[in-house]
């Protein structure tokens, strides 16, 4: 019998109030369940702890998460604390110690939800973006020197290994393999960057001539975003440096309805160490404790996070709760046009999951 095993890291902001949210999501679709199990151990971490103790988790946070079976994670970043300090203590520091190097982020037009492009329907955007999760541009290399002095010098240098940018780009085009469309568009900024991105082109030419059943387009990267605003239907998987699928990405849920639906799963596709799936939207401070954050996004990660575990089932009965709820357009969150509360609306999904109707 499988039991798993969860930790949740709420973290800042509305982190808190979305990872609640979604652990009673969680728990509900193993209400009853004679064959598999699940139990959640929460880790108060975060900007707080920060300013208790010095660090953003303690000395042995990564020692502690290592034999979970997965991390769900709330978000990082809080007025008070530095924003290098809270992603790089946490966020980024598990990221790369436990090896998540592939970052997947899909977006869908839910079922009821309206894009900001004119025109555009459900199977116009639905998307999956790959992003490289462990190097590139935020590999972390780089320093500082001559601090407060006129000749003061800043250094971020963008880190490409031929064994990282070959294992995502593989993912990438295996992902792309295994949806109905068997296509991908490669994105890049050689023509700019002429040394870590142009071999970044070269390893993709030479692995992805070993997908000739995969229909493969090349974009700069500034003529992707363009690309994803006029034209939609014409994308499906998409592969990116770090630094360029963030951006990407943050685009795709905006033009999705809000970056509240977005999820996100970082992969440790092997499984020797545990993944780590989030919701994109960040701490949101401005309306912590309002009781209005969308848990959607952690509701969409939390299905994500089942599905990489084996639950198949229980991740799809998550996904179609969260389309009927869109659909019907009763109980929406203030971001994607209502007026519902985060307890409304995760109330209103328990419901569906329970086989309630009357939502």
């Amino acid at each position: 019998m499988p039991d798993y095993k969860i930790a949740a890291i709420p973290g800042d902001g509305i982190g808190t109030e979305v990872i609640d949210a979604g652990i009673k999501v969680l728990n509900a679709l193993f209400e009853g369940d004679s064959v598999s199990k699940l139990s959640v151990t929460i880790f108060p971490w975060g900007s707080d702890h920060y300013l208790q103790h010095g660090n953003m988790m303690p000395d042995d946070g990564l020692e502690q998460l290592k034999d979970f079976d997965a991390i769900y994670f709330g978000s990082a970043g809080d007025p008070r604390v530095p924003d290098h300090i809270s992603l790089w203590g946490l966020r980024l520091a598990i990221c790369q110690s436990f090896d998540q190097y592939a970052n997947v982020r899909p977006s869908l037009l839910l079922p009821g939800i309206k894009s900001p492009l004119r025109d555009v329907s459900a199977h116009h955007i639905d998307w999956v973006i790959v992003r490289e999760n462990t190097e590139g541009e935020y590999a972390g290399a780089g320093g500082r020197v001559h601090t407060g002095h006129p000749s003061e010098v800043g250094l971020d240098v963008s880190v490409f290994t031929r064994s990282g940018t070959e294992r995502v780009q593989r993912f990438a085009l295996d992902l792309a393999r295994s949806r109905p469309e068997k296509k991908l568009t490669f994105v890049t900024k050689s023509n700019a960057q002429r040394h870590g991105m142009v071999m970044w082109d070269e390893i993709f030419d030479q692995i992805s001539a070993e997908y000739s059943d995969i229909k493969i387009d090349k974009m700069l990267v500034d003529a992707m975003t363009a690309r994803m605003v006029l034209a939609p239907n014409s994308l499906d998987v998409v592969v990116a440096t770090n630094l360029h699928a963030d951006i990407l990405s943050d685009l795709a849920a905006a033009l999705s309805g809000s970056m509240g639906i977005a999820p996100t799963a970082n992969l440790n596709p092997e499984f020797k160490y545990p993944s780590m799936f989030e919701p994109i939207h960040g701490s949101a401070f401005d309306i912590m404790g309002e009781g209005i954050a969308n848990p959607i996004g952690a509701f969409w990660s939390a299905s994500m996070m089942l599905a990489h575990l084996g639950e198949t089932g229980s991740a799809q009965r998550l996904m179609e709760a969260i389309k009927k709820l869109t659909l019907d357009g009763i109980y929406l969150p203030q971001d994607l046009g209502g007026n519902s509360t985060t307890k409304h609306v995760t109330n209103a999904i328990l419901k569906i999951i329970r086989g309630d109707n009357n939502i």
